[in-house]
């Protein structure tokens, strides 16, 4: 049967069957993380991008490795330092006696990239990241690319150095969709990680294998849009973002800490990351508590302190809790 989001119940229910293997297949290699991988895996159903905020040593890398593997995309890695230049991501028009000037394609022409440490390069070469990922387009001296699909970025930031990092403007945070911690693991995680982690094994000796195509992903996030999402829980997106800018109006306590509220991307977040949630649920339809899932991630990056809420060390997180308390659920 078709409901009106357009979805039929048989075909989420084999997507949300794939997910889990995809799961399955990347706890083979990550240990523990299963917020994050939930939250990479949102991210790639709406074509979206995802910032990661976490400390050195925690399998960042290796679980983008992991998710393009199991996915069957290409996967890039580029390392942000201060003397990274734009060229170095989107590539450069080089001259050859033989053949003229032609093009060579930076590692930003594959399916998936980790952007580590992106706050490690300055703003111009950020730029040109956050260019390709808003346009899905590279211009490399007259010629102008399409960049190949699917296309993921998961950048990354370190919490703990600030010094010789280029904090990302807020205009650019907002660019992304989600923005997720990844954690220490826990006392049992991390025995197990002594014993299966990449410094002892190959990559390839954890029998990753791909459980769908790039083809797949391309056709899940067409049918994402088509989710069903009634009016009401149109309006309760709408809430929770107009919260954050009128925190009196909702008798939000934490909103004297607020100085600027959600853009209207952290509605459209809401909105369309709320129907993938649904999609890796196994229902073709959003129910209030798909949307109270994923706000964290969709809005702890998209409200900003003022000079009081930084210096009590108010947690945004702690603001969206009282949020999703105080709005009135449909």
């Amino acid at each position: 049967m078709v409901e009106a989001g357009g979805v039929t119940e048989g075909t989420v229910g084999e997507y949300s069957r794939n997910l889990e293997v995809i799961r399955r297949e990347i706890a083979k290699i990550i240990v523990g993380q299963q917020e994050v991988v939930n939250g990479l895996l949102l991210g790639l159903l709406c074509n979206g991008h995802v910032l990661v905020e976490g400390v050195p040593g925690i399998a960042k890398t290796l679980l983008i490795r992991a998710l393009a593997k199991v996915t069957g995309c290409e996967f890039k890695r580029i390392q942000f330092t201060v003397d990274l230049l734009p060229t170095d991501i989107t590539g450069i028009t080089a001259y050859h006696k033989d053949k003229g000037f032609y093009v060579v394609k930076g590692p930003v022409f594959t399916n998936f990239i980790l952007a580590d440490e992106i706050n490690r390069a300055p703003p111009k070469v950020q730029s040109a990241l956050l260019e390709a990922m808003g346009e899905r387009q590279v211009t490399i001296g007259k010629e102008t690319f399409r960049l190949d699909d699917p296309f993921f970025v998961m950048a990354t930031q370190n919490p703990i150095e600030t010094a010789g990092t280029y904090p990302l403007p807020e205009a650019q945070v907002d660019r992304f969709l989600l923005k997720l911690y990844m954690e220490y693991p826990n006392i049992g995680e991390e025995q197990r990680i002594l014993k299966q982690n990449i410094n002892l094994y190959k990559f390839e000796n954890f029998g990753l294998k791909p459980v769908i195509s790039p083809k797949d992903i391309l056709q899940m996030q067409q049918d994402v849009k088509n989710i069903y999402m009634s009016k009401k829980i149109e309006q309760y997106c709408v809430s929770l973002t107009d919260a954050t800018r009128n925190p009196k109006k909702y008798k939000i306590k934490l909103g004297r800490y607020i100085q600027w509220g959600g853009s209207p991307r952290t509605s459209i977040g809401l909105f369309i990351v709320s129907k993938a949630n649904a999609l890796i649920h196994g229902k073709n339809f959003v129910i209030p508590d798909f949307v109270k899932e994923v706000a964290h991630p969709i809005m702890r990056h998209r409200l900003l302190l003022n000079y009081e809420g930084l210096a009590e060390g108010v947690k945004t997180d702690d603001i969206i809790k009282e949020v999703l308390e105080k709005v009135p659920v449909p």
